[in-house]
């Protein structure tokens, strides 16, 4: 899968002095015992989940939402939901900026991510993707029968699946075009008559004096520089996840015009908190 560049570059980064080191440990510290001491208590609770619910966790993604509402508090962002999340069977498409998303979405709500195939083996975070119930696919038409199937299953369970239509992240400024291939899985007959896609706006706002894209992550910026920038930050700003009305799959002829109503929603609404 290629990652969108910005024909402006990327932000100059910050040198960061002795002062933003120590933030930056003092944040990264307990925010690392948050994630990883939680995660063990999690495999430890779905040993015993699994053989009693199967595909259904009840008990899990309560801890992954706790980990995820205090990780904004131990970086110090502010953090604001707008709007109501849907509770009924379905689906949330958001927009893809930053590594912070996945804080910011599973603080918000119960949510099972869908993901790119590759991101399963990569050190650390595809650990955590799999202990979290993330959904893995590859982007292949001869897998889109399985690929069906899988989602089928997940929602019938009572799984709410998030994915990414943009495909990569961007700058947190702007909405790349959504990609609409997964939106088909939502018109199978098994599905269409129920089910609800919610789009959602994830909107940073730059700690002042900052560049405004210094949330970002895209491209081919490394993750730890970025992760070191973020903590130490003397000031940081907020995030909101702001939540639209959910749109009705059967109300649509295919799935190109839910998508472009999906993304209509989610840059508009960028754009507004933007300007």
């Amino acid at each position: 899968m290629s990652t969108w560049e910005s024909d402006e570059g990327y932000p100059e980064p910050e040198k960061l002095r002795v002062q933003g080191v120590l933030r930056a440990l003092l944040r990264g510290i307990p925010l690392a015992v948050l994630v990883f001491g939680c995660l063990g208590l999690l495999l430890l609770v779905r040993i015993v989940e699994r053989p009693l619910f199967g595909l259904r966790r009840p008990w899990t993604p309560f801890i992954t939402q706790f980990v995820c509402r205090n990780a904004f508090r131990f970086i110090g962002m502010s953090f604001q939901v707008i709007g109501k999340p849907i509770r009924e069977r379905g689906a949330i498409v958001a927009n893809h900026s930053s590594w912070l998303d996945i804080f910011a979405l599973n603080a918000a709500q119960q949510v099972y991510f869908v993901s790119k195939a590759e991101v399963a083996n990569w050190p650390g975070i595809g650990w955590l993707a799999r202990a979290t119930g993330t959904v893995f696919i590859r982007r292949d038409r001869r897998e889109a029968r399985a690929q069906k199937k899988l989602f089928e299953d997940r929602l019938l369970a009572g799984h709410q699946l998030l994915f990414f239509p943009e495909g990569t992240s961007s700058d947190s400024l702007r909405v790349l075009p959504f990609k609409t291939t997964l939106f088909e899985s939502f018109f199978e007959p098994e599905l269409k008559e129920f089910m609800l896609i919610q789009p959602v706006t994830v909107y940073y706002q730059a700690p002042k004096a900052a560049e405004p894209r210094f949330y970002g992550w895209w491209g081919d910026m490394d993750f730890g520089t970025h992760l070191i920038a973020t903590l130490g930050a003397a000031q940081q700003g907020r995030v909101e996840v702001v939540y639209h009305t959910p749109l009705r799959v059967s109300d649509f002829a295919n799935r190109k015009a839910l998508a472009m109503a999906c993304e209509v929603k989610i840059r508009n609404a960028l754009v507004d908190r933007i300007s």
